[in-house]
Parts: structure tokens; C-alpha cells; sequence
């Protein structure tokens, strides 16, 4: 992987090198079960998946246009669509309580996509295009074959295109899960309207390569996103690591993936079992690098804005939450919860944890304390109120008085 040749170090092609290319077909073709070998001239390699997916909103829309988009989801997709193609994001509401409408929390479905649909349509908004993750993000659920068609069929019945981001698809480390890539279906509702992202920054865990890839059917699509390979190419040393990198199959099979999936395993255990000896509610199925968590017991009022109080209370701990509101979740009280950590890290990182909520609590028993007095204060007559205070009486809090007994 340290060997340099003179053409590496030239300008290379701007949809990524012929040899990278390649390697990437072969390399989706076989992770991700395509029914036929997948062509290189569909491949596009640009530094990172959020470059990728900015330049896809760039060639598929016009300014002032609109893709729909389940949440919660990946916040980076609001600044990639804004940052050059001041593309709209059309959210798609999911609720976390379950119904007859909805048999799991977060539930997408037919019926809310078209409901999406048409409201964006009712504000004057052109949608192009519906935006999916699997695994999803923040969430982790994986979305099922027969699921997964129903959103195509949805997307070619009113001409949209369907960008899929894959990006934790080697990352789902339960055994009872099967992940299907949209890569893998033999027939697709419309395969020139159909886009599927990855890179290596979560699977692999070097972010810092900064690689994504674009593989699409439409060779038109794929052309006009090799012209960002301009601005957004990938060094030619760093092509021929991630070149060597995914050719090497045997040790991805038999050393890294069963290695990573373990401690995923292992991290996942750790941190599920925590949370339920907390009795702190929380949604994960067995993929991805994340779990959410509900904290709404611990907000009072359960609102945004104490979200945010809650989130810089973790940050003051050296602790990163994301909350619920960067993943435009309508409900307050979510926050995303990063476990891809070694043991002893989270052993650390869960007793920040423990300390926020628990700090959280007694914030909120000597604000109920203070409300109280004040009430009572507030119902008095005006001149027993004003006697009180002339003989000098005060009310404090037991907290105030640093008793131990929260009760006093």
C-alpha cells in the first residue's frame, strides 16, 4: 500500500482512477449481491459521501427544488443540499408511537410519502427526488426487500429519482438481520432514476481518506457527476490504498468484518444493557454504529429548547449527544447515542452519562421546590405576605441548604 508510481502522482481522471473504478464495481458486485457484475463506467469516486450526495442534488435539481426525506435523518444532508445547490429538503414525519398505523416506532410508509408529497405540492415546491439510508441514521433499522420496492414503485410513479445512501451497510452486526443493498434486486421500478451511495468512512472507519462513491444506471447521471471531480477529486496515493484495500477480500472476510462485527457486538451489549438497567427507553436493530435513546423523562417541559439545555450539559461533561432536533425529528426528547467505542472508553463515558441525567434531576426537583414556594407565596394575602417578609421569614430549599435528604 506504500508504493508510489510517477502516474499517481499526476492528475488522474475526475471520476476516479480506471484501476479504483474497477475495484469498486467488483467490490459492490460481490458485498452487495448484484445478480450481474456491476460496470465500471458507472462508477463515480469523489472525497466523501457528503460531496457525492451535494453534487447528485446538483445535477438532478435546480435551485429552489426539493427532495423528500424521511426523518429523523442524517442532519449533513440539510448542509450538502444547501451548501451549492440550495436544494429543499421536503421532511417526511415519522411518529415514534405505535399504532395500527404504524406496527414499529418511526415507521415510513406509502401513505406518509404521498401525504408529503402532496403537501410540498400545495407550498409550491417541485420535488425531484426521495432520499433513503440503509441501515438508517439515526434510527438503525433496516428496511426490508418488499419495503424497500414499495418506495421505488412510489418514487417511478411520479417520476422521482431515488437516491439510496449505503454507507453502514457492512456494519450490521446482528445475525438475525438481513441487509438487502439496492443493488441487489434484479429488478428495479426504474434503474435511471436509481442511485446508491457508500465510502468507506464508516465500514472501514477512516474518515480521513475522505472517499465516496456514486454507482448509478444512468450513464448521462454519472457523466455530469464526474465533472466535480474538479473540485472534489481524490489524491492518487490515497486511490491506490483504497485500490489495495478492497481487493484484499480474503482478510475483509476472514479478519476484518467478523473482528468488527465482535466488537460492535460487544459495545452494543455494554451500552443496551446499561441503558435498560436505567430503565431509559431506547430503539436499535442491530446495525450501524448508533443507538436512539429517549431522555423526554428527564426535560421539563419536554420541549426543544430544554433538548438543547440537555445537550450542552453533555458537552460539559465531554460528551457528544446529538439531539433529536439536528435530525429534524418532529418529537423533542431523542438524542443519538455513538457506542463504536472500546470498552473502557464507554465504561468512562456512561458514568459522564449517568452524572448529566442525575445532575438534571435535582436542577429539576429544586426548580419544583422553587415553584412550590413561590406559589404558596403568590396565594398568601397581601398582608400576611408583606408580615412574612418584614419578620424576616425565608424559604429555601433543602438543595440551598446543602441537606443530603432531597424530601426536606
Amino acid at each position: 500500500m506504500n508504493y508510489i508510481d510517477d502516474d499517481l502522482l499526476q492528475y488522474s481522471d475526475w471520476r476516479g482512477q480506471p484501476f479504483l473504478r474497477e475495484e469498486v464495481a467488483q467490490f459492490l458486485t460481490y458485498y452487495c449481491k448484484a445478480p450481474a457484475p456491476l460496470d465500471p463506467e458507472n462508477v463515480v469516486v469523489l472525497n466523501g459521501c457528503s460531496s457525492v450526495f451535494s453534487a447528485l442534488a446538483m445535477v438532478l435539481c435546480d435551485p429552489g427544488e426539493a427532495f423528500l426525506v424521511p426523518t429523523p435523518t442524517y442532519s449533513g444532508f440539510v448542509f450538502s443540499t444547501h451548501l451549492y445547490a440550495k436544494v429543499d429538503l421536503v421532511p417526511v414525519n415519522l411518529e415514534s408511537q405505535v399504532s395500527d398505523a404504524n406496527t414499529h416506532p418511526f415507521q415510513l410508509t406509502v401513505d406518509k410519502l404521498e401525504q408529503a408529497l402532496f403537501n410540498a405540492k400545495l407550498e409550491g415546491k417541485k420535488v425531484r427526488g426521495l432520499v433513503l439510508i440503509n441501515p438508517q441514521n439515526p434510527l438503525g433499522h433496516i428496511y426490508s426487500q418488499d419495503s424497500l420496492m414499495e418506495y421505488l414503485e412510489f418514487a417511478k410513479k411520479y417520476s422521482l429519482h431515488v437516491i439510496i445512501d449505503e454507507i453502514y451497510m457492512l456494519s450490521v452486526f446482528d445475525e438475525s438481520v438481513t441487509f438487502r443493498s439496492v443493488l441487489s434486486m434484479e429488478s428495479l421500478p426504474d434503474p435511471n432514476k436509481t442511485h446508491m451511495i457508500w465510502g468507506t468512512s464508516k465500514d472501514f472507519g477512516i474518515s480521513g481518506f475522505r472517499f465516496g462513491t456514486l454507482y448509478t444506471h444512468n450513464k448521462e447521471v454519472a457523466l455530469a457527476m464526474s465533472s466535480f471531480g474538479y473540485l472534489h477529486g481524490i489524491s492518487g496515493i490515497t486511490q491506490y490504498k483504497l485500490h489495495r484495500l478492497l481487493q484484499d477480500r480474503e482478510w475483509i472476510d476472514n479478519v476484518y468484518l467478523p473482528t468488527n462485527r465482535s466488537r460492535l457486538q460487544e459495545a452494543h451489549k455494554f451500552i443496551t444493557n446499561e441503558l435498560k438497567s436505567s430503565k431509559i427507553p431506547f430503539l436499535s436493530h442491530g446495525s450501524g454504529l448508533y443507538i436512539w435513546i429517549n431522555l423526554r423523562k428527564y426535560l421539563d417541559p419536554c420541549t426543544f429548547e430544554d433538548e438543547l439545555l440537555l445537550h450542552r450539559r453533555f458537552l460539559d461533561k465531554k460528551l457528544i449527544l446529538s439531539c433529536g432536533k439536528t435530525f429534524m425529528c418532529k418529537e423533542p426528547g431523542w438524542f443519538r447515542l455513538v457506542f463504536a467505542a472500546t470498552p473502557l472508553l464507554l465504561k468512562h463515558a456512561m458514568q459522564r452519562f449517568y452524572t448529566v441525567l442525575v445532575e438534571q434531576e435535582q436542577d429539576w426537583v429544586v426548580k419544583q421546590l422553587e415553584d412550590a414556594i413561590n406559589q404558596e407565596v403568590e396565594d398568601l394575602p397581601a398582608s400576611d405576605a408583606s408580615q412574612s417578609y418584614s419578620r424576616g421569614v425565608i424559604l429555601t430549599s433543602g438543595l440551598e441548604g446543602c441537606c443530603s435528604d432531597l424530601g426536606l
